[in-house]
């Protein structure tokens, strides 16, 4: 059976999904992994291992090909022949996580400026992910009582999720939660305003 050991950061393993279906293959059964890009185009490293040897792939779309327990064969694919092949099991994977900042006026539940462009750019990564799940967390900076804070950590969070659900997100698949001052992005002393404390971060995954 076909072990597979990864070495430094590697690349998604597009064939790896195909390799691990049946368990374990039949002697001439083949197995291929291809090594495409991962984010930013970064490209790790695979080495595949059969009974009779070892083959090491560390390019773009790089290939190892192995069959009934002999020696991989290296080889080259393209894009388009990954997506041919493996285009169902790539559209399956979920997708990584990502993280989003929104800032909020002094004292109040209201974007800045800014604020409002990011919100419209999480919306458009919401449209891609029909069945995601958004946590999202309010803070404030460390003027006014803890416990006035407090609500409006959560007034903050409330307002993001309204709107969120105003433009179409369904309201079960978001959970919020306040902090208050408690957790500062930027240390400061008591009574101190700072805009980037003021806060909602939201977790889409």
């Amino acid at each position: 059976m076909n072990r597979l050991m990864r070495v430094g950061i590697p690349a998604v393993i597009v064939a790896l999904l195909a390799a691990c279906a049946a368990t374990p293959p039949p002697p001439s059964s083949k197995t291929l992994v291809v090594l495409v890009p991962g984010a930013g185009g970064r490209v790790g490293a695979v080495s595949v291992k059969s009974a009779q040897g070892e083959a090491l792939i560390d390019q773009a779309y790089a290939s190892a090909t192995a069959a009934g327990g002999a020696a991989p064969v290296i080889g080259n694919s393209s894009p388009s022949q990954v997506q041919q092949v493996f285009g169902a099991a790539i559209s399956a994977r979920p997708q990584p996580p990502v993280s989003y900042m929104l800032n909020f006026l002094e004292g109040r539940d209201e974007y800045t400026p800014e604020s409002r462009v990011v919100f419209e750019t999480i919306l458009s990564e919401l449209g891609k992910r029909p069945t995601a799940d958004i946590a999202v967390i309010g803070h404030t900076d460390r003027v006014g009582a803890l416990e006035y804070n407090d609500r409006l950590s959560l007034q903050r969070t409330e307002r993001v999720r309204a709107d969120l659900i105003k433009r179409g997100v369904p309201e079960r698949s978001i959970s919020v939660a306040g902090r208050g001052e408690r957790e500062p992005l930027v240390a400061t002393a008591d009574e101190v305003p700072e805009p980037r404390n003021r806060r909602v971060e939201i977790n889409i995954r």
